[in-house]
């Protein structure tokens, strides 16, 4: 008769074998890797779409309102031309939620003035940008501007404060009389908001978004010389 003997696996077979088994275990204990990365990067998505409806900013409004040059006009003082303009810009629950989180607006007032000439394009003389900052400080709960060229800074206790020191602009010198050479000239202003510093907080949500940028029609008139 003959008997066949069951042979018996190797030591070194035995050991990966052993590994192996060792490995599904800790495996399923802790859970699939790949799935699990799936399943943050899942969770993630949806906390960033949460917050992207509960903020509003998933939507084109972010900046929704009136933004416009209500009025400007120039005055001549010691040969300096000095620009006053009223700006209304806009307001919302969006704004209000990004500033107490941590963003920052940039505010800016474009000023440009050009000759007018009869056969070819406008001859630009000046051009300049009054450019300013309004942030939120938690620890003083005051709306702060800054004036991103000076450096000087206003604090307010509330937002429309805050929007109605901005929405002021008074004596800003734009040109001399010098600069002047005879013809027509035309004053053009234009005011505009944009988003500026961004928290890390934010940055996951916002990066991709671009709602939170707008400007003004332009506001014309003739420069009186």
């Amino acid at each position: 008769m003959l008997v066949s003997k069951r042979q018996r696996p190797e030591p070194e077979t035995r050991l990966r074998s052993q590994i192996h088994d060792r490995s599904v275990v800790a495996s399923m204990l802790r859970g699939d890797p790949t799935r699990n990365g799936l399943i943050r990067g899942g969770l993630l998505t949806t906390v960033c779409m949460m917050a992207l409806a509960s903020w509003g900013l998933g939507r084109a409004d972010a900046l929704d309102g009136a933004l416009e040059v209500r009025s400007a006009y120039v005055n001549l003082d010691k040969g300096v031309f000095l620009l006053h303009a009223r700006i209304e810009y806009p307001m919302g629950p969006a704004i209000r939620r990004a500033l107490r989180d941590g963003l920052t607006l940039t505010f800016e007032l474009e000023a440009r003035v050009d000759r007018e000439r009869r056969f070819w394009f406008n001859l630009n003389v000046v051009e300049l940008t009054l450019r300013r900052e309004l942030s939120y400080h938690a620890v003083s709960e005051r709306y702060v501007v800054r004036d991103t060229k000076s450096g000087d800074q206003e604090s307010f206790a509330t937002l429309d404060e805050a929007l109605d020191y901005l929405g002021k602009v008074d004596a800003w010198p734009i040109l001399v009389e010098p600069q002047l050479d005879g013809g027509n000239y035309t004053i053009s202003v234009r005011a505009g908001v944009r988003r500026g510093h961004l928290p890390a907080s934010l940055r996951v949500i916002l990066f991709w978004t671009n709602d939170w940028a707008r400007v003004s029609e332009w506001y014309s008139w003739l420069l009186p010389v």
